[in-house]
């Protein structure tokens, strides 16, 4: 991802990374509403993720596992609270149990992901909010 800024507020308990596309808003967003695309770009390289349910609409699932190095499973979920296609959407992003069940021991992110044009380009704004700074 093309990131341009990464800004980090403790006292707000927020993540914003902003990045930038050679690429209009429309194609931006095919990464996101594609579970196969979405695969590519979720996660750390070294942990691939594999996207099982997928549900870009309001109310709507996404489930996906990670897979180590050594062949470990890490499961997380997307509860999706609101889409706006193609400039944005929100969700909440939690950890789970293998069978997707969420882990209430694990910090949940609230996330609102931002497409807008910029310069003839997709300018993305991602925006992460933890209840907590140990979050």
């Amino acid at each position: 991802m093309p990131v341009v800024d990464v800004k980090h507020d403790l006292e707000t308990r927020t993540l914003t990374i902003t990045a930038e596309f050679a690429a209009p808003i429309e194609r931006v967003w095919q990464i996101y509403a594609d579970p196969r695309q979405l695969e590519k770009v979720w996660g750390p390289p070294t942990y691939p993720a594999t996207v099982v349910e997928h549900d870009l609409t309001p109310g709507g699932r996404v489930h996906y596992f990670m897979t180590g190095p050594e062949g470990e499973k890490f499961a997380g979920y997307w509860k999706v609270t609101a889409v706006d296609e193609p400039r944005s959407f929100s969700f909440e992003d939690g950890f789970a149990d293998l069978d997707f069940t969420p882990n209430p021991e694990m910090p949940v992110s609230m996330n609102v992901y931002t497409f807008t044009e910029h310069d003839g380009r997709t300018r993305a704004t991602y925006v992460a909010s933890y209840e907590t700074a140990e979050g």
